[in-house]
């Protein structure tokens, strides 16, 4: 489940911005087992540091494009072990005095890639995986109301899905914690970015049962015990299923989000997870300690933020500023 408000935010993630994809096409997941009917079309956008690469394709009797998004699979302690007492190949690429460079061909059980397909993908979808260049956003109090709360009625950002999770009508197999209180409750489930299997790359989202709340600008001290409990919660039913305690959990809002219905994120601190950097991630601790000290922080705070030079909410931001400055 992961805006997106810049270029590092992970791109495996559901689609959430559009109000339907079913086009007429037969759904492709319901048997998929291989690329046999896909067709390299272009490449969207690669990322040699994360070991990602996103991919435009055709698919045999569609008229809709997909998206393939490829990204190499965590290393866990088993895979290193299986790797190191396999018949590993090794091809060397360097070697100079004690220093050697190889390229390994592991056996093929232990050379999984994580592989997100989206499929009909709208031009939205496309953009979205798709390389481009971010802005800095100062977004004042007044800006947030003239600008953001207009593009929101504007845009199609359609959060059905999340509705299916609170609601048992998807995913129930997958919620690892919940607390049905309308008005502090939440449904923990895992990220879609995460295996499920290695703790090191460990990523949930708390969904919150109340409706109406669509990111941070929405909260105020009326909140806390809302906050206070997804974090106790969340953090202790994590710590004893997993066996990863609060202390080793990053746990953060994201602002802007990349979908309107206020949720919170639950990585591992050994994890450089995607999204925790300066101008997008919000501790949770913070957030409640700021709404503590002023009750109305986030109706009154400037947030910063990054954002695509190609999203349309940047260019109606730059209209509202420029307009400003003339005046």
């Amino acid at each position: 489940m992961s805006s997106d408000a810049d270029h590092h935010e992970p791109e495996a993630k559901r689609a959430k911005t559009e109000d339907s994809n079913n086009t007429g096409d037969a759904d492709i997941h319901l048997d998929l087992k291989d690329f046999a009917k896909f067709k390299f079309g272009e490449v969207l956008k690669e990322d040699p540091v994360r070991k990602t690469l996103a991919l435009k394709a055709t698919v045999d009797g569609s008229t809709d494009p997909a998206v393939v998004f490829l990204e190499k699979s965590a290393f866990t302690e088993e895979c290193g072990k299986k790797i190191l007492e396999s018949d590993t190949t090794l091809k060397q690429t360097f070697h100079n005095d004690i220093y050697g460079s190889y390229t390994g061909f592991p056996q093929q059980e232990l050379n999984g890639v994580k592989v997100t397909i989206i499929h009909p993908a709208t031009g939205k979808h496309i953009a979205k995986f798709s390389a481009k260049e971010s802005i800095i956003v100062n977004e004042t109090p007044q800006l947030y109301k003239d600008v953001l709360l207009e593009h929101l009625k504007e845009s199609a950002f359609n959060v059905q899905w999340v509705y299916n999770i609170l609601e048992h009508r998807s995913e129930q197999e997958r919620i690892v914690c919940e607390d049905a209180d309308p008005e502090t409750g939440f449904v923990l489930v895992p990220d879609l970015k995460w295996d499920g299997e290695s703790l090191e790359s460990l990523y949930l989202q708390a969904l919150v049962h109340r409706r109406g709340l669509r990111s941070i600008r929405d909260l105020t001290a009326d909140h806390l015990p809302l906050l206070r409990n997804i974090h106790d919660k969340g953090c202790e039913a994590i710590e004893k299923k997993y066996g990863v305690p609060a202390s080793e959990l990053r746990v953060y809002f994201h602002y802007q989000p990349s979908y309107y219905h206020l949720h919170v994120h639950f990585t591992s601190v050994q994890f450089d997870a995607p999204g925790t950097h300066v101008g997008k991630a919000h501790f949770l601790s913070t957030v409640i300690n700021n709404l503590e000290l002023v009750p109305d922080y986030y109706q009154r705070a400037t947030l910063t933020y990054y954002l695509p030079r190609s999203d349309p909410l940047a260019d109606k931001l730059r209209r509202a500023t420029d307009g400003v400055s003339a005046e």
